[in-house]
C-alpha cells in the first residue's frame, strides 16, 4: 500500500482569543492541505488568568465545532436552550449551520487545563441548515489498542471495525486522539486529505526530527506512517475535502463576500439565526 508522503510542517502560533483566552493556533482559512478543516486551538495551561474570561456570548455561521478536552472541562451553553459541560477525556460538537449563538467557558481540574477546538467547514449545502449540538463523555469514545503499548481514542470515523460516537458531522472525517510508542502505519481511505498535530513528545520523518505544537500534512496514499521512536500524542484529523471558495470573517465562513454581509447584518439586526 502507498505510504503517504510528509509534505509539509507548520508550527502553532501563540494568540489569544475569546476574552483573552490563550491558545496554539493552526488556523488553515487559505490553506487548501487543511480542507475540511478550517482551524485548530489548542488550549493548555495552568494559571487560570489565561482562561478565566472564557468566550464570553457569540455568533457562528457556516462551520460545525469539534471541543475534545485532555484536561479540564469546558461549559456550552446556546440560544437554542442546549447546556453542556465537557469533562476530563470528553468531546462535544456543534454545527453552527445558518446561525447559533453561544458561550463557552473552560474550566481546570486540579489546577490543569488541556483541550482542543477544532473548527470544520460546512459545505454550500449545508451552511443554512438548522443549527445542532451533541455531546459525548469518556466513556462513549472508543480506545483502539494498537500495537506496540499504544491506543486510538476514535472521535469520528471508523477504524478497525469499530466507529466514534460523533456520526452527525456533514463530511466524511475520522477524527481521533492518538498515543504512540515505536512504528506504525495507519490505514485511512484515500478519499481523505490527512493531517496529525504533535501534542507531546517527538516523531522521526523524512524532514528530521519534529517537536511538539506541529502540525502535519500528508500527501496522497493509502497508509501514514509514524515513528516516534520514543512516546508521542498526537491528533489524527482526515476528511474528505470540500474544495470550495471559502470566505472568512470573524465567527462567520461562508462561499462569498456578500454572504458575510448578509450574516453581520443580519447578527446585527438580532435576526441570525431565524
Amino acid at each position: 500500500m502507498k505510504i503517504r508522503p510528509l509534505i509539509h510542517i507548520e508550527a502553532s502560533r501563540p494568540t489569544q482569543d475569546g476574552d483573552g483566552v490563550t491558545i496554539q493556533r493552526i488556523a488553515g482559512f487559505k490553506n487548501p492541505l487543511m480542507d475540511p478543516f478550517l482551524m485548530l486551538d489548542e488550549l493548555k495551561g495552568d494559571q487560570s488568568r489565561d482562561y478565566i474570561g472564557g468566550f464570553p456570548s457569540h455568533p457562528h455561521r457556516g462551520i460545525e465545532t469539534l471541543t475534545y478536552m485532555k484536561t479540564g472541562h469546558f461549559l456550552h451553553q446556546d440560544h437554542l436552550g442546549n447546556r453542556g459541560e465537557l469533562k476530563d477525556g470528553g468531546a462535544q460538537w456543534m454545527s453552527a449551520g445558518k446561525g447559533v449563538i453561544h458561550s463557552e467557558m473552560p474550566i481546570m481540574t486540579q489546577g490543569q487545563l488541556h483541550g482542543f477546538q477544532l473548527w470544520i467547514n460546512l459545505p454550500a449545502e449545508k451552511k443554512m441548515q438548522p443549527a445542532d449540538y451533541q455531546e459525548f463523555q469518556k466513556d462513549t469514545i472508543a480506545n483502539i489498542e494498537l500495537a506496540q503499548d499504544s491506543s486510538m481514542k476514535l472521535i469520528s470515523g471508523s477504524y478497525a471495525g469499530q466507529r466514534g460516537p460523533l456520526v452527525r458531522q456533514a463530511v466524511p472525517m475520522l477524527i481521533a486522539d492518538l498515543s504512540l510508542y515505536g512504528e506504525h502505519h495507519l490505514t485511512i481511505p484515500d478519499s481523505m486529505q490527512v493531517m496529525a498535530y504533535l501534542y507531546q513528545g517527538r516523531v522521526a520523518t523524512e524532514k528530521g526530527s519534529i517537536h511538539a505544537g506541529h502540525m502535519l500534512y500528508f500527501g496522497e496514499g493509502e497508509t501514514v506512517h509514524l515513528n516516534t521512536k520514543d512516546s508521542a500524542r498526537m491528533l489524527l484529523l482526515a476528511g474528505e475535502p470540500i474544495r470550495e471558495p471559502i470566505v472568512h470573517w470573524g465567527p462567520f465562513v461562508m462561499n462569498s463576500q456578500q454572504q458575510i454581509d448578509t450574516a453581520i447584518r443580519q447578527y446585527q439586526q438580532g435576526t441570525l439565526t431565524d
